[in-house]
């Protein structure tokens, strides 16, 4: 079994800067890819950002030059965030996948407001 904890999360003021953190513990497999997903009221979750344990990594569109994914060791990811923007409030989410099997995370909010 897997578990993964974010951390992070809290207000920033539009122009600001957090750093989120996803640590992974349990019995972790070798080659894997793990990913950030955001979910605002009312929509659907979305794919932020993804990084494989080859080091490749993949951003939405919307996030691309403000907000980079990166790894220190096969547990933990990160996620860099600046210029943020009120659009970016959400609940952001850390995700593991390696062979069959998936694993989420509970959650850190994100507000971004004046």
């Amino acid at each position: 079994q897997v578990q993964l904890v974010e951390s992070g999360g809290g207000l920033v003021q539009p122009g600001g800067s957090l750093r989120l953190s996803c640590a992974a513990s349990g019995r972790l497999i070798s080659v894997w890819t793990m990913g950030w997903y955001r979910q605002a009221v009312g929509k659907q979750r979305e794919l932020v950002a993804t990084i494989t344990s080859g080091g490749s990594t993949s951003y939405a569109e919307s996030v691309k030059g403000r907000f980079t994914i990166s790894r220190d060791n096969a547990s933990t990811v990160y996620l860099q965030m600046n210029s943020l923007k009120p659009e970016d409030t959400a609940v952001y989410y850390c995700n593991r996948r390696a062979g069959a099997m998936e694993y989420w995370g509970k959650g850190t909010l994100v507000t971004v407001s004046s």
